[in-house]
């Protein structure tokens, strides 16, 4: 015998009406880089994908926005980036975007920052304990202007942080904070997406610690200098940079530089990079016995941007190395 319910009167209304309540939609997120779009999306987990405005194959350092590009970052409830030290091109849109819809990472006081030209003062430290000095309010955050040839201007702060896992922890939260604050309905699933891939960094920088271990003081060579996060919190040593941090070409007085750095450290490997035609790096091995390892992608620039991004960076990067730096 089939039953008969009676519905009680405000259900039965709100049926009435053709409607049921709505969840609020997540937050129209645009993102700078693939790399921060990973976090992103580890942050909001299936509510919603955020809009990575570097295309697939750009130059993070050289890009300029499509018309449908700087529409959707108008449309945009929030920006992640890390910064107009990395993606100049986008500093004159973020600061168009209203008060408060804008995070950027690596002005975060917590973040740790580098300059570069340190390098020499952490060769052979080991950076596992992270007791930085915070306050860089003495830091020209601006002076990153590179000119041409032997004219750059290769100082102030090293905008290649993600590459730090201690950064890349840290930011998970405060992405997760600034979408709780958009979204309060979803910051308890924010949160929670948050700690758990900080969990799975810190579970994955354990390992890589220990594939590295057996590579450190072996010198190489890499195609710009963007790697110091990475060898600093490692205790590799410095990486010898062909370009400079913005990736412009270098002179032919850098090359005959480069090339004798390279033979007065008894350079080991020397690693091309995605995105970036390797005959500089062959011009400056020629005649060395510096062999080549796999190509390098430290912002997932032929990626595709998704979960699991962030981490696959940071694992491609620890095992190209290791593999080229332990051969005999």
């Amino acid at each position: 015998m089939r039953q008969h319910f009676r519905l009680a009167p405000a259900f039965a209304v709100i049926l009435g009406s053709g409607a049921l309540p709505a969840l609020a939609d997540p937050p129209r997120v645009v993102s700078d880089i693939p790399v921060v779009g990973a976090m992103v999306q580890e942050v909001m987990g299936d509510l919603g994908e955020p809009t990575v405005l570097l295309e697939t194959g750009g130059d993070a350092h050289h890009y300029q926005l499509r018309p449908s590009q700087a529409r959707s970052l108008q449309d945009a409830e929030l920006l992640v980036w890390v910064g107009p030290e990395l993606t100049p091109w986008l500093a004159r849109p973020a600061e168009s975007l209203s008060q408060g819809r804008s995070l950027g990472l690596l002005a975060l006081p917590e973040t740790h920052r580098r300059d570069y030209g340190s390098a020499e003062a952490h060769e052979g430290h080991d950076h596992e304990d992270h007791g930085h000095d915070h306050d860089h309010a003495g830091h020209d955050h601006d002076a990153h202007d590179h000119g041409e040839g032997d004219g750059h201007d290769h100082s102030g702060v090293d905008p290649h942080a993600w590459l730090d896992p201690e950064n890349g922890r840290l930011w998970l939260g405060a992405i997760a904070a600034s979408l709780s604050e958009l979204d309060p309905e979803n910051a308890s699933t924010y949160s929670a997406n948050a700690k758990a891939a900080a969990e799975e960094i810190a579970a994955q920088d354990q390992t890589l610690r220990a594939t590295l271990e057996t590579v450190k003081g072996k010198s190489f060579v890499v195609f710009h200098d963007a790697y110091g996060y990475f060898t600093e919190h490692y205790g590799l040593m410095p990486a010898i940079p062909v370009s400079l941090g913005d990736a412009a070409a270098p002179s032919a007085a850098r090359l005959r530089e480069i090339q004798q750095q390279v033979q007065h450290e008894n350079a080991t490997c020397a690693f091309p990079e995605a995105n970036h035609d390797p005959k500089l790096l062959t011009a400056v091995l020629e005649g060395s016995d510096v062999r080549q390892g796999n190509a390098l992608d430290p912002e997932g620039s032929l990626a595709t941007s998704g979960k699991g991004l962030y981490s696959a960076i940071l694992s491609n990067l620890g095992s190209a190395l290791a593999d080229c730096l332990s051969r005999p």
